[in-house]
């Protein structure tokens, strides 16, 4: 009977060691995952820019946050090994380069590089999802499409519909540092000439402090 107590002994030990490694290995991948603190005007969108992940990855990694209401104070889950602090504290530089003659210049933006065909300096404004900035049509864009980051309203007789610009030389905590690419998919009664509406999600105060900058288009190639 002492034998058997013994080798019951054992097994229990073994057990509980395989036990202890199991949850070791788990709580490995819960700190693969770092958590971001959401501010005001945070998107999925912007945070996949700044942490290097595709959206469908923090998707993913937050199943129980819808992307429609993230709000400042919220945990989320940022999938991988970087460090949320690194990367927050990170700006992506712009650098242009002077690419052969027969492929045109180029600019690099997050890791990416993006071949354009001219700049264009205009005045910028931004605009909410507010009922009262978008008159009898609603929170959509010209084409009918719901608002999103990523959405500029332009005079189509100087940026034709549906042209794709990376806009650089903003600042602002709603949209993705230093640069993001964005695509002329509304207008605007008072957007006329070399100015631009930049939608940004979040409460109308909050997207008024952007004000009026100066900001440059890089037109990209298709």
């Amino acid at each position: 009977m002492k034998h058997l107590k013994h080798i019951g002994k054992t097994m229990k030990f073994a057990v509980l060691a395989a036990a202890i490694a199991g949850l070791a290995q788990t709580a490995g991948i819960a700190d693969a995952a770092s958590l971001h603190t959401a501010k005001e005007g945070d998107t999925f969108f912007l945070l996949a820019q700044r942490y290097g992940v595709s959206v469908e990855e923090l998707t993913q990694a937050n199943p129980n946050i819808a992307s429609n209401n993230i709000y400042a104070g919220l945990q989320i889950k940022v999938p991988g090994e970087k460090s949320v602090n690194a990367a927050s504290d990170s700006k992506p530089q712009l650098l242009t380069e002077k690419a052969p003659a027969n492929e045109g210049p180029t600019i690099e933006a997050w890791g990416k590089t993006f071949n354009y065909s001219k700049i264009v300096d205009v005045k910028a404004t931004a605009y909410s999802a507010a009922a009262d900035e978008n008159g009898k049509w609603g929170a959509v864009d010209y084409y009918g499409n719901p608002l999103k980051l990523g959405t500029i309203a332009v005079d189509p007789n100087v940026i034709p519909m549906g042209t794709k610009v990376l806009v650089t030389g903003y600042s602002h905590p709603g949209l993705p540092d230093h640069s993001f690419v964005a695509v002329a998919r509304d207008q605007g009664s008072a957007i006329t000439g070399k100015r631009i509406d930049i939608f940004i999600p979040g409460n109308k105060s909050f997207v008024n402090d952007f004000g009026f900058q100066n900001v440059k288009l890089y037109v990209i190639d298709k």
